[in-house]
C-alpha cells in the first residue's frame, strides 16, 4: 500500500508543550504551571451578550471576514490604544483565534523558498506554520543578557536576499519580554531599507506591566508593511470562544479572507457578538485581570530569588522564564523530574526553540493560592538539587 501521508506533515515535530499536561491530567494532586490560559472566567457581561445572541436566534453564518460591527469596534480599539487607523471593510479579518490568523497570513504571503525570520524562544506555532506554507524558517536566537529582545545586529545578520517576513512575537511567550518603542525604532529602518514585512503577534498586548504596549505598526513607515495579529483569549479570558483577528494592508487581508472562506467559512457567530461587548465595555475587566497578574508576577520573581534561581524580570504576558542551567541537566530532564517527584508541571524551555534550553517556562495564569502551593513544591525540589 502506498504512503497516504504527507511528508511535510509527518516531518513536523509535535508540540513540546502538550506531553506534560497529558501526564498531569492522569496524576492525582498534580499542579500545572504550564498552560497559557487565564484562570479567570470570561466576564459576565461578555458571556451575557453571547447568551443573548443565542436567545435572539443569531446562529447563522456571518460574512466571511466577520461581523461588520465587530470589525468596526476593533478599528476603534486599535485607534485609541495604538493610534492605528484601519478600515473595517477592507483591512480587518476575524479569525478562529490568533493562531488561524498567523497560519493564513503566512499562506497568503509566502512563496516556496521565501525565508521567514523567527526570533526564539517563542510561541510553538510560528515555525510549523511557516513550513506548511512552504516557507523557510530562519531562527534568530534571542539572548537572556538582552532580556530576550531582538537587537538590530541580530536582525541584520539573519537577512538574506530571500528574506520576506519577520515574525515579531512581543510581548513574548515564553519569556515575558517586551520590545519598547525605542527598541522598535532601532529595527524599523532596517526592515524598511530591506523591504521586509512584519507579522506582529500582539496577543498579549494588554498584559504589560509598567508601560503600555507599542505596536511596530505605529512606528513611522511600518503600518503599510505590518500585519497585526491579536485576539480575545488572553486579555478577556476568552480562550474557549476561539476568536482572533488580523489588521493590515487590504491587499493582504483580502487574500487571507480567500483562504479563510474555503477552510473555515467564518469565525463562531456567538463569539463575535460577545466580542463586540468585550471591545466596547471590557477595559475595566482587562485592568482588573492585569493587576492580579502583576501581583502574581511579583510574587514569583521574589520566590525565584529566594530559591536562588536566576530570572530576568518579565514585563509582559503571564510567564516567567527562570534559568535552571546551573543544575547540569536539560530543561526536559528538569521538568520531568519536577513532575515525577513533586507533581508540578512546567514547560521545558527547549519546547520554544533550541535556544530555550537551560530554562523552564512557568505560567502565573493561576490563583495565588495554587501558585504558593506549587512554588513550595518547586522550592523543595530545588533544595534537594543544591
Amino acid at each position: 500500500m502506498r504512503n497516504f501521508l504527507s511528508d511535510k506533515c509527518t516531518e513536523l515535530k509535535p508540540s513540546g508543550i502538550r506531553r506534560f499536561f497529558d501526564v498531569v491530567s492522569e496524576m492525582p494532586d498534580a499542579i500545572s504551571l504550564g498552560v497559557g490560559e487565564p484562570d479567570f472566567d470570561t466576564p459576565w457581561h461578555i458571556r451575557e451578550e453571547g447568551i443573548y445572541s443565542l436567545e435572539r436566534g443569531r446562529t447563522f453564518y456571518t460574512s466571511n471576514a466577520g461581523l461588520k460591527e465587530l470589525k468596526t469596534e476593533i478599528c476603534h480599539y486599535l485607534k485609541r490604544r495604538q493610534g492605528l487607523s484601519y478600515e473595517p471593510d477592507t483591512d480587518v479579518i476575524i479569525t478562529v483565534g490568533g493562531s488561524e490568523a498567523i497560519d493564513i497570513a503566512m499562506r497568503a504571503m509566502l512563496n516556496p523558498g521565501d525565508e521567514v525570520l523567527i526570533p526564539q524562544p517563542s510561541y510553538v506555532s510560528y515555525e510549523p506554520c511557516c513550513l506548511l506554507a512552504d516557507g523557510v524558517p530562519v531562527i534568530i536566537e534571542l539572548k537572556e543578557k538582552d532580556e530576550f529582545r531582538l537587537k538590530p545586529a541580530q536582525l541584520l545578520e539573519a537577512i538574506t536576499d530571500k528574506t520576506k517576513l519577520l515574525v515579531l512575537p512581543f510581548p513574548n511567550n515564553p519569556t515575558g519580554s517586551v520590545m519598547t518603542k525605542e527598541d522598535l525604532e532601532t529595527i524599523a529602518p532596517i526592515l524598511i531599507e530591506k523591504d521586509i514585512f512584519v507579522l506582529s503577534d500582539e496577543i498579549y498586548s494588554e498584559l504589560t506591566y509598567g508601560r503600555q504596549h507599542v505596536s511596530i505598526a505605529a512606528i513611522p513607515g511600518m503600518k503599510e508593511r505590518s500585519i497585526v495579529i491579536n485576539g480575545f483569549s488572553k486579555a478577556y479570558a476568552m480562550t474557549g470562544w476561539r476568536l482572533g483577528y488580523a489588521a493590515g494592508p487590504g491587499e493582504i487581508i483580502s487574500q487571507m479572507v480567500k483562504i479563510h472562506q474555503y477552510a473555515i467559512m467564518c469565525a463562531p457567530t456567538t463569539s463575535q457578538y460577545a466580542a463586540v461587548e468585550a471591545m466596547r465595555n471590557g477595559d475595566r475587566d482587562v485592568e482588573n485581570m492585569r493587576e492580579a497578574y502583576n501581583g502574581r508576577r511579583r510574587y514569583l520573581l521574589h520566590a525565584m530569588k529566594e530559591m536562588g534561581l536566576e530570572c530576568f524580570e518579565p514585563m509582559g504576558a503571564f510567564y516567567i522564564f527562570p534559568n535552571i542551567s546551573r543544575f547540569g541537566m536539560s530543561s526536559e530532564e528538569f521538568a520531568t523530574r519536577l513532575l515525577t517527584q513533586e507533581k508540578v508541571a512546567v514547560v521545558p524551555g527547549s519546547a520554544f526553540g533550541d535556544c530555550g534550553e537551560g530554562f523552564i517556562r512557568i505560567s502565573y495564569a493561576y490563583s495565588l493560592e495554587d501558585l504558593k502551593e506549587a512554588i513550595g513544591r518547586v522550592s523543595r525540589f530545588v533544595s534537594r538539587l543544591t
